[in-house]
């Protein structure tokens, strides 16, 4: 479709531009090579001493948030989960997307999102554990329901 052609050259032209419209944090940072805003870097690579995934500590209920600055409507969230090890920390978690910071919301899986309204978007592991990502793409529009390329990420 047109929609599916225009937003995937948005994210590929647009892709600098959706890094300074998101700021990512989550519940912990295990160390220097695991910082929240590895996930929104543009790198895939799944080897986490190469510093472009995240990781928390052990936590009740790790979880990473993407703050996107503004409410979008949001089509769908891909995840590339990390590739050298531990790639069953992941198990389980849950992607969320609202307008609230009360936790609403080696190979990449895409999830749609059936044109959910948000602001944040949230990976959230509801069990004890270390979440670990390596890239989270968000894909959507502005929440208007035009198409706008100065919006999109």
């Amino acid at each position: 479709s047109i929609w599916s052609v225009c937003c995937l050259l948005c994210a590929l032209v647009l892709w600098d531009r959706f890094q300074t419209t998101g700021t990512a944090t989550q519940s912990s940072q295990y160390d220097s090579y695991g910082a929240a805003g590895n996930a929104i870097d543009g790198n895939r690579n799944t080897k986490y001493t190469d510093g472009s995934c995240t990781h928390t500590n052990q936590d009740s209920k790790p979880w990473w948030r993407l703050d996107l600055q503004d409410v979008f409507t949001v089509t769908s969230v891909t995840i590339t989960n990390r590739g050298d090890c531990c790639s069953e920390r992941i198990d389980g978690a849950e992607i969320r997307v609202g307008n609230s910071l009360n936790d609403n919301a080696g190979q990449s899986s895409s999830f749609q999102c059936n044109w959910t309204m948000g602001r944040y978007v949230n990976v959230v592991l509801p069990k004890p554990g270390i979440l670990t990502l390596c890239e989270v793409e968000v894909n959507g529009h502005d929440s208007s329901g035009w198409y706008k390329p100065e919006r999109c990420w």
